[in-house]
């Protein structure tokens, strides 16, 4: 796919310059690793430095990432066109050949999962800052569901789609699989689930059915990420033994027994404000419940953590998400696999599955099977 084809469909739309691929060699030293700032699910990140000494993040998509030249596009002519102080800045793109590179703004302090997984790098990020972060990020989604002049849902929200700036703002960013659906329209269905296990809402996971409030259930499971310094993509370990449950299970167990404080991320104890830590485990709870039509709005999330007089709902028993793999370290050895990959169920297993089973029926079949397995052994 060369250069001209792309830009004849597409340039009209976009409000960002091209850029040639030398002028990236140039200011990236040929993708040396020196100059390599990670590796994500679409291949490396690079810092760049152009004219001016202007500094610049290169991602530089690998062919084979999974990102295609239509995903590719979708990002280019979306982000182009939204501007939020808490949404990544786009500042040019280049396409060549089989290279696809997306220029952006340099995020000096990374993305949110490098600190809050990492127990020597969390001791930064204090309660001040990390509420902080939940509402910037409340802000950029709410801008995209409902502010914007595009009805954008993300579909792939999660800790390291979220970059920091040099003040630690929060900005969201990879938009490849982001979509937008009409003024009015609320869910729309795809035949292929891509996005992070972990992260996915049952619907969009089971049935393909997508809607702002898949993307409430990300940010739910973000926000308990956030306060807790737990990564809810793996398996989650009991004292007793391995349960096919998700971290959000237990999160909503410690809730219901008023010992929600127990789920703070240990380096919070001394700076943590524990009435808005709770407020930040109900709202949490709220946008992980399994019905989308339980979970709260975005404008409503923003009311109930900055209003102090604002009363929240009772949260219903969460949704349970189980993927197949016997271990956590299996399902998180490949990051593309991890990242990016297909629901391994096809859609119409996972519509029998649910229909014929259920969720909660499922989960409970798999905790007693884990459990008698422990007993045998």
């Amino acid at each position: 796919m060369d250069t001209s084809e792309f830009k004849e469909e597409d340039e009209k739309g976009i409000d960002v310059p091209f850029l040639d691929l030398q002028s990236i060699l140039n200011a990236t030293d040929n993708f040396s690793d020196a100059n390599k700032l990670g590796q994500g699910g679409y291949g490396p990140v690079y810092k760049g430095k152009f004219l001016g000494d202007q500094e610049i993040a290169v991602k530089r998509l690998s062919r084979a990432s999974g990102q295609g030249l239509q995903e590719f596009k979708n990002e280019v002519v979306l982000i182009a066109k939204l501007q939020h102080r808490n949404l990544v800045r786009l500042k040019g793109y280049c396409i060549k050949g089989e290279e696809k590179i997306l220029l952006y703004e340099y995020m000096p302090n990374k993305s949110l999962d490098f600190f809050i997984f990492d127990h020597t790098k969390s001791i930064f990020l204090n309660w001040e800052m990390r509420f902080n972060i939940i509402l910037g990020i409340a802000r950029g989604l709410l801008y995209l569901h409902q502010d914007s002049r595009l009805r954008i849902i993300h579909r792939d929200l999660k800790t390291s789609n979220i970059l920091l700036d040099e003040e630690m703002n929060p900005k969201i960013s990879d938009f490849g699989l982001a979509r937008i659906v009409g003024g009015k329209e609320t869910e729309s269905n795809t035949n292929t689930v891509v996005g992070t296990y972990g992260y996915m809402s049952p619907e969009y996971a089971l049935d393909g059915t997508f809607s702002v409030k898949s993307d409430m259930f990300s940010f739910g499971v973000v926000l308990l990420e956030i306060i807790s310094g737990k990564k809810n993509t793996g398996f989650y370990q009991s004292q007793q033994t391995f349960s096919l449950i998700s971290y959000e299970c237990a999160a909503w167990r410690l809730w219901t027994k008023n010992e929600a404080l127990e789920l703070m991320d240990m380096t919070l104890d001394e700076s943590c404000n524990k009435n808005q830590f709770i407020k930040c485990v109900n709202v949490g709870l709220l946008c992980v419940q399994e019905d989308p039509v339980d979970r709260p709005t975005m404008s409503n999330v923003l009311t109930m953590l900055d209003s102090e007089i604002a009363i929240s709902p009772t949260p219903k028993q969460p949704a349970f998400l189980l993927r197949r793999g016997n271990n956590s370290s299996t399902a998180s050895s490949s990051t593309k696999s991890e990242t990016f990959a297909e629901i391994t169920t096809s859609l119409e297993e996972g519509r029998q599955l649910k229909n014929g089973l259920g969720l909660q029926l499922l989960v409970s079949l798999f905790i007693l099977l884990s459990e008698l397995l422990s007993l045998h052994v």
